[in-house]
């Protein structure tokens, strides 16, 4: 009898192995409530039993469409589409039975970037009115897919999804979907009358290289070196994990070792009797870059000198720093009172009452910058040393600091394998299992992450829009966010990375065809990276996509910079899309123009519209050769056009900027 039981159970388990071998699949992109593009022949694949004739009947014709089944399991074939509608259903069979529910057919639009496409309209992100967008999401005809974040070494077919697939649009699924997707995908919907499918492949803090294929970065020298390193880490995947802890301490105890401010493992910097006599002074907070030390990550030692009240002695203190970039570790008196890794959380640190004495006190925080903006970047406000409530003394403004070392003295830091920011990850694994299932467009907010090496972006970005075309064989639309301002505002004209940045993307505009930039210099915040007003960023690539897309006759753009012509001692600008006339907000003087001569420095000028241009001049520079307009990271600017959409940052000169040489 066991004898036969083992038969009989071997012979279930073939069976039901075979019938389950016998299912349909397919990709998660297909599911109830999709959305499928209008008027085009369609992708559809899967995997299913070999040999078998497959068949798909759409329900908005009745008819039926047949293909055969690989030997390894795969099929591939198109479905017809019709002019939008549905809802329609979709029956696939093979011999079981397959059913799509709910599907519309409409306009799919693709939505990826880094955090400010992915910020949700609640969760962190929070937009402007949340509650309310919330409440009032009721439209059934626009469906939502969200792509699960996720990397991968080599191009992979399966994508990983939320949600199971597809959703409608409703205040149970938009809070934690796209903002600037929603609210782009909204603004076609009511001015369309079309149903819309946005798909949202997003993942914040993410570099554009990650988002490239690696056939493309290919042709850029500056990649090859680091996709050699990712062929190696798929060769050597499961040691991966041990190999990345291994680095990390050696790499650790590297910048320790390198740093001038550390001994053997202590903080001599941090000690009460350190000479600030070769310290510099440094206005906090505000990241470093845009101030006393322009395009450096590593660590820097800042101190501050206060007065402790004679009733504060013996009593335990809260130091409350707000934000710091990217890692900190905080003394008082020269011992160590805390330490925070995670660059976006706020730092509160206790001080024992036996470290609190009156008189003099020293407060060191040694801070490590691995990239991009580096330093405390909070609060003025919550930046504080407090007994209570009641009492406290602000420590906004003036600190001393002092470099410990430049972290080009070492190599650079390990990464996980599972870090999003190395080249062709993200695009392997949410950007190619999209491939081929049919958009209409592309929407794009990146940039921030890539901003150090914005000379580079004028290759990689255009590179990454030809290399997305050339997977889907198709020169669709593509219209992207330019970086909003952000960071302090500057008192003189000064370089910046977010300019050259927001440069680059100009010049994609310029150069590359069947694309679209919504400017939002604007509408950010100077202390929030993340600027809550999406609503707006959405309807400004919606404007771009119902003019060049939909052919509707409405103002799309802003004023672009043109040509200049000197005039004597002033310079006179011409712009495109300036139709409209140009004026400034609230009817004030022209704001954001800056000459400089041949010497290279600039100066604020006074600017004064003329019909359609602009005639800019300045004292200080008798003979000026070039204007800058907006060119900081969070200019003071307010040219805008009679359709109210604002002018895009630009320069006349081409002189070297601060990025030039980072790679």
């Amino acid at each position: 009898m066991k004898k036969h039981s083992s038969y009989i159970l071997v012979f279930i388990f073939i069976f039901s192995f075979s019938a389950l071998a016998a299912k349909i699949k397919l990709p998660a992109v297909f599911s109830d409530n999709m959305v499928l593009q209008q008027k085009s022949s369609v992708p559809f694949w899967g995997t299913a039993n070999p040999g078998k004739i497959l068949k798909i009947t759409t329900s908005w014709n009745n008819k039926t469409i047949q293909t055969t089944v690989e030997k390894d399991g795969s099929w591939k074939t198109e479905v017809t589409t019709p002019e939008y509608g549905g809802p329609f259903s979709i029956q696939i069979t093979d011999g079981t039975k397959l059913e799509l529910r709910n599907v519309m057919i409409g306009e799919v639009w693709l939505c990826s970037g880094q955090s400010n496409m992915e910020m949700p309209v609640d969760g962190w992100g929070r937009i402007m009115n949340y509650e309310k967008e919330i409440a009032e999401a009721n439209y059934p005809d626009i469906r939502l897919l969200r792509v699960e974040k996720s990397v991968a070494f080599k191009p992979t077919n399966e994508l990983v999804v939320r949600n199971k697939g597809w959703v409608t649009c409703s205040p149970k699924t938009i809070p934690e979907f796209s903002a600037v997707a929603y609210f782009f995908g909204r603004n076609l919907n009511q001015n369309l009358h079309i149903p819309i499918g946005l798909i949202d492949a997003s993942w914040g803090g993410t570099i554009a290289e990650a988002w490239t294929s690696s056939g493309s970065l290919r042709t850029m020298p500056d990649f090859i070196s680091p996709l050699v390193e990712i062929d190696r880490k798929s060769a050597n995947f499961k040691n991966l994990t041990v190999e990345f802890k291994q680095d990390s301490i050696k790499w650790q105890a590297l910048v320790k070792e390198k740093d001038r401010g550390m001994s053997n493992g202590k903080a001599l910097w941090a000690a009460n009797n350190t000479v600030e006599t070769d310290w510099k002074p440094m206005n906090v907070p505000g990241f470093w870059e845009e101030t006393v030390l322009p395009d450096f990550d590593g660590v820097v030692w800042l101190r501050k000198t206060i007065d402790i009240p004679a009733n504060w002695g013996n009593k335990s203190l809260t130091l409350s720093l707000d934000k710091i970039d990217d890692t900190d570790i905080a003394y008082f008196n020269g011992v160590e009172i805390g330490q925070t890794t995670n660059y976006t959380a706020s730092r509160t640190y206790s001080i024992p009452s036996n470290l609190v004495k009156p008189g003099k006190a020293v407060i060191t925080v040694r801070i490590v910058d691995t990239g991009g903006g580096g330093g405390f970047y909070g609060e003025s406000g919550l930046m504080k040393l407090s007994l209570s409530k009641e009492e406290s003394i602000p420590l906004a403004g003036a600190w001393q600091y002092k470099v410990g070392m430049n972290l080009n003295e070492i190599p650079a830091a390990p990464q996980t394998w599972n870090d999003p920011n190395q080249p062709t990850v993200l695009y392997n694994a949410m950007i190619s299992p999209l491939v081929p299932f049919t958009i209409k467009g592309a929407i794009w907010y990146q940039g921030e992450s890539n901003a150090d090496k914005a000379y580079q972006y004028r290759e990689l970005f255009p590179l990454l829009i030809k290399d997305w075309r050339k997977q889907w064989k198709s020169d669709f639309p593509f219209y992207f966010v330019q970086l909003a301002n952000y960071m302090p505002e500057l008192p003189q004209p000064a370089e910046a990375s977010w300019a050259e940045l927001r440069e680059a993307q100009f010049q994609t505009l310029l150069h590359l065809e069947n694309t679209g930039m919504a400017v939002t210099i604007d509408i950010g915040e100077a202390k929030d990276i993340h600027p809550k007003n999406k609503q707006e960023v959405g309807r400004r690539l919606s404007l771009i996509a119902l003019a060049k897309t939909y052919n509707k006759n409405i103002p799309f753009s802003g004023p672009v910079y043109d040509s200049y012509r000197i005039e004597k001692n002033s310079i006179r600008i011409t712009f495109k899309q300036a139709e409209t006339g140009l004026k400034t907000k609230n009817g004030e003087p022209v704001k954001g123009f800056a000459v400089a001569g041949s010497d290279h420095k600039f100066h604020w000028a006074e600017a004064v519209i003329d019909g359609n241009e602009i005639v800019v001049s300045c004292k200080e520079v008798e003979n000026p050769v070039a204007v800058r307009y907006a060119w900081a990271s969070n200019p003071v600017c307010n040219l805008i056009n009679g359709a109210g959409l604002p002018a895009s940052p630009f320069r006349t000169d081409d002189w070297v900027g601060i990025t030039y040489l980072k790679k």
